[in-house]
């Protein structure tokens, strides 16, 4: 999770930060800007962060439905995609004898704030029921209901088939159909009295806005992910990349700059806004579903570039981010930064337009400016500056030069030579500066102090010496690493010290500091995961790739396919569950995404569209047995690939002009 967490001056004591409240329970239903948290019972009672808010304000705090004079009993409540829930209750009149009930209710809820409640009679005759919905809200903004600093609930006024609150600067409105027979604006209450012969069903829909009139519109924002599938012998697989591809779309927001460009959001409930890095790593593992959202998400983060002659031009700003009890605080924007060339680099390969890719090019190269001169003496780069130069922040800036190098090459613009340059430089340097030799083969320093002393921690940050990028023609980019000290890197993340069971720690198991629930100090956290999966299956390191994908897999089944952003690495023991972080977004952009980069990271797919080529690389073994993607995109066009039981790979699908390689 990625917290900002400002820096402060030495010995000045500072407030203790409101601890976030629990919502790993919730069951939560978004469609960016729209939210509703609501307990598994499904009554909104007003208590903590449930209720149903838009663009981060709270339209309605409490919505508890009493039938026959009495709260109904709950039964189930789940979530029936990202956007919408379901939650089932039933109730006993008394009217037959018996312990049964006699009136099923079901409550279906969606994000944009309409609510159908539907009551249905299994009574053996006819039966008058009062129904009775108690509303409320605060109107407070999320940020003060987190913090416990929300006030209390407004006073309501009636509204024409319903209620509305108001205070200076905002309202909701709570409308009802049919409308009820009767509103009592001090009770917060609509009532309305129900006869139901044997068998029938009525309904009551519930709206909630923030004006009078007009009703919160579903999917205001064109989703241009491909409405992908993945299907095969474990049926896990399928589930997992199918509510991985719709939270990601339900977690994409408009900019309000520019409302044709839409970004995903970082992660709800906390996070429901632009996060530069994460926003742009989502996009980036989004790839194999179109380049439509990382050429957005590049255009959003292009028009907040910084302009002009200083230290700071060409750089994508961005918050700070706590990094753990070891380092302070790292800069978002730093690594988003460096992530802009490589992702536009890869969005090239996977058929990003000409037109798209000519506009975007002089950003890439004012990021490639600001890494040129933020660059010390040693050639790493310090974040912050004077700072720790950390391995993370190396390998970004490595594979921003590469890629970088190859972009300009393929769009016949200069420096490419001195980029090749600057990563051959940083090779040498990092094998030098950053590898710890050790009886046990070594491992690399989590960072160097200013002062040059490694910062000997294995940590789950060192995934990113593996992910180097993909080149023209099917290749992998050079990494930090050589092949020998890669090996040594793959064993570690499969020892387990690192693999729980369920993913890779953030930090090793019996390093100083480790906490299972550190978020950058032990926790799992899904994107590392999926970095490492994929990164070790490009090496070459099947069996490593192969053991974290299956414990990452285990864990998304019993988070019911929506991995939280990250969760307590504690050990994978027979019998045992993942056990979920209090304060970690659920779904998250990047744990999202995560899920569709792991699962196509099987099929190996390396395009080539400019040079009208594809080259498949399965991850060997077929870990998950056969598996097909469907609904693909590669060069715009629709891409389908089944990899077999014995790992081979099949193109079935592919645009006419698109050429199979080795």
């Amino acid at each position: 999770m990625s917290h900002p967490a400002p820096p402060r001056p030495t010995g000045v004591p500072t407030a203790r930060r409101p601890e976030l409240p629990p919502v790993h329970g919730a069951v939560i239903c978004v469609a960016a800007p729209c939210l509703v948290i609501s307990p598994e019972h499904g009554q909104l009672t007003g208590q903590g962060v449930e209720g149903v808010y838009r663009s981060g304000r709270r339209l309605l705090s409490r919505c508890v439905l009493r039938v026959g004079g009495r709260d109904p009993v709950a039964v189930q409540g789940r979530s029936l995609g990202a956007d919408r829930a379901a939650f089932t209750a039933t109730v006993r009149t008394g009217a037959d004898p018996g312990p049964d009930p006699d009136i099923g209710v079901e409550r279906v809820r969606h994000a944009d704030g309409t609510e159908r409640i539907t009551l249905r009679s299994f009574a053996a005759r006819p039966v008058h029921l009062p129904v009775e919905v108690l509303l409320g809200t605060d109107l407070a903004e999320l940020a003060a209901v987190a913090a416990g600093l929300s006030g209390p609930e407004l006073p309501a006024g009636v509204h024409a088939a319903g209620l509305r609150w108001s205070t200076g600067d905002a309202q909701a409105v709570t409308a009802a159909e049919p409308p009820p027979d009767d509103a009592v604006a001090s009770a917060g209450m609509l009532r309305w009295q129900l006869a139901l012969e044997p068998g029938e069903a009525r309904v009551i829909e519930l709206r909630t806005t923030q004006d009078r009139v007009k009703r919160a519109p579903v999917g205001r924002v064109a989703n241009p992910l491909a409405d992908a599938r993945a299907e095969g012998d474990d049926p896990r697989a399928t589930a997992w990349f199918r509510t991985s591809v719709d939270d990601l779309g339900a977690l994409l927001q408009r900019d309000p700059v520019a409302p044709g460009d839409s970004f995903a959001v970082a992660g709800v409930p906390w996070r429901l806004g632009l996060a530069p890095a994460e926003s742009l790593w989502a996009a980036r593992m989004a790839l194999p579903l179109g380049t439509g959202l990382a050429a957005a998400t590049l255009r959003v983060l292009a028009r907040t570039q910084i302009q002009g002659t200083g230290p700071d031009a060409g750089k994508i700003p961005g918050p700070l981010r706590g990094a753990g009890p070891q380092l302070p605080p790292a800069c978002t924007g730093t690594e988003a930064t460096l992530a802009f060339p490589a992702v536009l680099a890869e969005a090239r390969l996977w058929g990003l337009p000409e037109d798209e890719l000519a506009r975007l090019l002089p950003v890439a190269e004012r990021c490639l400016a600001w890494l040129r001169g933020a660059q010390g003496p040693d050639g790493f780069l310090a974040d912050p500056v004077p700072g720790p130069r950390r391995c993370e922040t190396q390998a970004h800036a490595h594979r921003a030069a590469v890629l970088g190098a190859e972009l300009l090459d393929s769009c016949g613009r200069p420096g490419a030579g001195e980029w090749r340059e600057r990563a051959a430089a940083l090779r040498e340097s990092f094998r030098a500066a950053f590898w710890i030799d050790g009886p046990d083969g070594g491992r690399p320093a989590s960072a160097l102090h200013p002062d040059g002393r490694p910062l000997p921690r294995m940590t789950g940050a060192a995934v990113h010496l593996l992910d180097t990028g993909l080149l023209g023609g099917g290749g992998i980019a050079p990494g930090l690493l050589d092949r020998t000290r890669a090996e040594q890197l793959a064993r570690l993340f499969g020892a387990p010290a690192m693999d729980c069971g369920w993913g890779l720690r953030s930090m090793a198991l019996k390093e100083p500091g480790h906490n299972p629930y550190g978020h950058r100090s032990g926790a799992v956290r899904a994107y590392e995961s999926a970095v490492a999966v994929s990164g070790l299956a490009r090496a070459g390191f099947g069996k490593e790739a192969a053991g974290l994908l299956r414990g990452l897999l285990d864990a998304a089944e019993a988070f019911g396919y929506r991995l939280p952003e990250m969760f307590a690495a504690e050990q994978r023991t027979a019998g045992s569950f993942p056990v979920p972080h209090p304060a970690a977004c659920r779904p998250a952009a990047v744990s999202a995404a995560a899920g569709i980069h792991v699962l196509t990271a099987l099929a190996g797919i390396r395009p080539d569209a400019p040079a009208g080529a594809v080259a498949l690389v399965p991850v060997p073994g077929a870990p998950l047995g056969e598996i097909r993607f469907s609904g693909l995109r590669v060069s715009g066009e629709p891409f389908a690939v089944r990899i077999s039981r014995l790992g081979l790979g099949m193109v079935e699908e592919a645009a006419d002009a698109l050429q199979l390689g080795g």
